[in-house]
C-alpha cells in the first residue's frame, strides 16, 4: 500500500517521534541510558508513504527463479521451510515485482525513520557519548529458492545487516568481513558501556577488536537453528543439518562456486570429508 500522509503518521514513524521524545529527556537528565527502538518495518504487509514507492521503477525489478524440479534435490524438512507459505508460491511475475517494489518502499521509509532518530541523537548532544547499534532479526527471501519471507536455513533468511558506532572507534566507516552471532550483542555492549564482566552463563564474544581492527576475527563460524534445523555457516560451506529420523536430512553448498545455495552436494562422493 502506497499510503497518503506523513512518515509521522505511520506506525514507525511514530516510534522514532517516540524514541526523539525519550532522547531529549535522557540528555536533560544527563544519566545514563539504554534505549531499545524497535521498528516493524520492513515487514508484511508492506505499507509506506507513497513517495518512497516512487524511488523505484515496477520495470527495474527482476524476480528470482528456480529451476524446474529444483524442489526435488533438497531434503524433504528443507522443501517444507521453502513452500511454507502456499499461498505466495508460483506469484504471477507481476505481483512478485509488486511486492519486491514494496519491499524496497518500506526498507527506504524505514532508513528515513532511522536517520530521523540518528539526527535527534545529534540534535541532543548525544552523539559523542552513545554506542548506536543497528541490526534485524532475521534476513528475507523475495524469491529466491522460490520462497517469500523468512523461516529457512539458507543464506538469504539467516544473515542479517549489523552496524555498530562506538565514539572513539577507529575502524570508522569500514566493513569487516569477520563472522558474528547476534549471541555476541550482549557483551559487546556490556564491554563497550564499562560494565562489569557479564556472568560466565551468557555466552557470546566481545566484538570489540573488530571495532578496533575490521580485519581481526573473534569467531570462526556462524550457527543458526529454525525449529527442528542447524545450520553452520563457515567462509567457504553452508552445512545443514535436519532433526528427522532420516540421517539423509543434510545439505552442504560451496559458497565459493554457489553463493545462491542452489546445488545441494551433501549427497556428492567428492565432498564426503
Amino acid at each position: 500500500m502506497a499510503a497518503d500522509g506523513t512518515d509521522e503518521e505511520q506506525t514507525d514513524g511514530i516510534v522514532a517521534t517516540e524514541a526523539i521524545r525519550l532522547l531529549q529527556e535522557y540528555s536533560a537528565q544527563e544519566e545514563p541510558f539504554f534505549l531499545g527502538v524497535g521498528f516493524y518495518k520492513p515487514h508484511a504487509p508492506y505499507v509506506a508513504p507513497k513517495k518512497y514507492f516512487d524511488l523505484y521503477n515496477l520495470e527495474d525489478i527482476e524476480v528470482p527463479t528456480i529451476p524446474e524440479g529444483y524442489l526435488d534435490t533438497i531434503p524433504e524438512p528443507a522443501k517444507k521451510s521453502v513452500t511454507a507459505f502456499k499461498n505466495q508460491i508460483n506469484l504471477p511475475v507481476e505481483m512478485a515485482r509488486k511486492s519486491i517494489l514494496a519491499y524496497y518502499a518500506t526498507i527506504s521509509f524505514l532508513d528515513a525513520q532511522i536517520g530521523r532518530v540518528l539526527d535527534g541523537l545529534e540534535k541532543n548532544g548525544l552523539k559523542d557519548n552513545t554506542i548506536v547499534l543497528f541490526s534485524s532479526d532475521h534476513g528475507y527471501h523475495m524469491g529466491e529458492h522460490g520462497h517469500d519471507q523468512k523461516n529457512t536455513l539458507f543464506e538469504n533468511a539467516d544473515r542479517v545487516p549489523l552496524i555498530i558506532s562506538v565514539p572513539g572507534m577507529k575502524a570508522v566507516g569500514e566493513r569487516s568481513r569477520s563472522f558474528v552471532e547476534m549471541i555476541d550483542f550482549y557483551r559487546t555492549l556490556s564491554y563497550l558501556a564499562g560494565l562489569t564482566e557479564p556472568p560466565s552463563y551468557v555466552k557470546g564474544a566481545s566484538l570489540r577488536p573488530i571495532l578496533d581492527d575490521v580485519t581481526e576475527t573473534v569467531i570462526m563460524d556462524a550457527f543458526t537453528q529454525l525449529i527442528n534445523g542447524y545450520t553452520l555457516r563457515t567462509r567457504d560451506f553452508r552445512f545443514t543439518r535436519w532433526k528427522t529420523d532420516d540421517p539423509s536430512d543434510i545439505e552442504l553448498y560451496d559458497r565459493r562456486n554457489d553463493p545462491e545455495e542452489m546445488v545441494d552436494l551433501a549427497k556428492d562422493p567428492e565432498y564426503a570429508a
